[in-house]
C-alpha cells in the first residue's frame, strides 16, 4: 500500500507516549478487546473470529444495509479503531486497500492474525486516532465505528479523520445517542450496555455530533441500532426483553421511535479541492 506517513512509529513496537487518560483507554482495550460473551473459543482462532463477526453483524443488523463495504474497490480505506479487523475485512474483500489502526497492541496483533487466516491483504498500525501519523489527504474513505464514545476527545479524532481524507473523500462516523432507548432501558431495567465502565464513555446528542463534524463540507446524520433479541443473556429478564420489549418496540409507528436509536451515524463528505480553494463549502444542515 502506498499511504504516506509522517513520523511513523515502528510497526509492531510499543505505542508512542500518551497522556494518562489515553494510557488508561489503551490498557483497558488491550485487556478487553477479546471480551465477547458470545464465544468461548480461543482468541485468535478462526472460530473466534467467525463467531465474533457473526454476532456483531447480527446485533448491529443495520450495518450491511447502510455501509457499502464493497463500494471502494481500488480505494485507500482507513478503519480507525479497527479492533479485531472484522469490519476492516469486509472492505478488503470488496477490493479496497485497507489500513487499520488501533491504540491497543493486542487489537493490532489479532487483526493481523485475522487477515492472515483469511489470506487478505491489509496494513495494521499501532496508532492513536486522535493524533494520527498519516500525511494529510491520504485516504479516500475513513470508517470510524464503535470508537468515538470511547476516546477522550472525540472532536479531535473527527478533526484528524477530516485531515487525513483526500479532498472529496468521505467518512462514516458513529457515536452513542444520549436519547436512546438503550439508555432508558439501562436506567429502568438495568439492561447492560457494552463497556459502559470503560475509562471513557461519551453520550452525545444528534446536534452535538453534528457540531463536531462541522469541518466537513456536507454531513447527514442517521439514527440506527434498534432492539434485537439477545443471545447472550438468559433467564426471565432475557425472556421478557426478547418476547415483550423487542416485539412491542418494533411494532410502534416508526415516527415515534426514529430518534431513539442507540447509534448516531454521520455520513460526511470533505470538500473537493475546488471548494477548498474557494474558501470551503458552507455545507448543508444535518438531516
Amino acid at each position: 500500500m502506498s499511504v504516506a506517513l509522517r513520523q511513523v512509529p515502528p510497526v509492531g513496537t510499543a505505542a508512542p507516549p500518551v497522556d494518562p487518560v489515553t494510557a488508561q483507554v489503551r490498557d483497558y482495550w488491550n485487556e478487553h478487546v477479546v471480551d465477547w460473551p458470545i464465544t468461548s473459543r480461543d482468541p485468535g482462532s478462526r472460530a473466534f473470529f467467525a463467531e465474533t463477526e457473526a454476532y456483531r453483524f447480527e446485533k448491529l443488523d443495520y450495518l450491511d444495509r447502510v455501509v457499502d463495504y464493497a463500494g471502494h474497490p481500488g480505494e485507500d480505506v482507513l478503519d480507525v479503531g479497527c479492533g479485531l479487523g472484522n469490519d476492516t475485512a469486509r472492505f478488503a474483500v470488496g477490493g479496497a486497500r485497507v489500513t487499520g489502526i488501533d491504540i491497543a497492541p493486542r487489537a493490532i496483533e489479532l487483526a493481523r492474525a485475522n487477515f492472515a487466516q483469511r489470506r487478505l491483504e491489509g496494513r495494521f498500525l499501532l496508532m492513536d486516532g486522535e493524533a494520527m501519523s498519516f500525511a494529510d489527504a491520504s485516504f479516500d474513505f475513513v470508517y470510524c465505528h464503535t470508537v468515538l464514545h470511547f476516546t477522550p476527545h472525540p472532536e479531535r479524532m473527527i478533526q484528524e479523520i477530516h485531515r487525513v481524507l483526500k479532498p472529496g473523500g468521505r467518512a462514516l462516523l458513529m457515536a452513542v445517542n444520549r436519547r436512546s432507548w438503550m439508555r432508558l432501558m439501562h436506567r429502568l431495567a438495568k439492561v447492560e450496555i457494552d463497556h459502559l465502565k470503560a475509562p471513557v464513555f461519551h453520550w452525545l446528542s444528534r446536534d452535538e455530533l453534528a457540531r463536531m463534524a462541522a469541518p466537513f463540507a456536507r454531513t447527514r446524520v442517521v439514527v440506527e441500532r434498534f432492539p434485537v433479541r439477545t443471545k447472550v443473556h438468559q433467564g426471565l429478564k432475557a425472556k421478557l426483553f426478547n418476547t415483550l420489549f423487542v416485539d412491542l418496540f418494533n411494532a410502534l409507528p416508526r415516527r415515534w421511535i426514529d430518534g431513539t436509536g442507540h447509534h448516531l451515524l454521520v455520513f460526511a463528505d470533505k470538500a473537493a479541492e475546488a471548494d477548498e480553494a474557494d474558501g470551503g463549502d458552507p455545507g448543508e444542515p444535518a438531516a
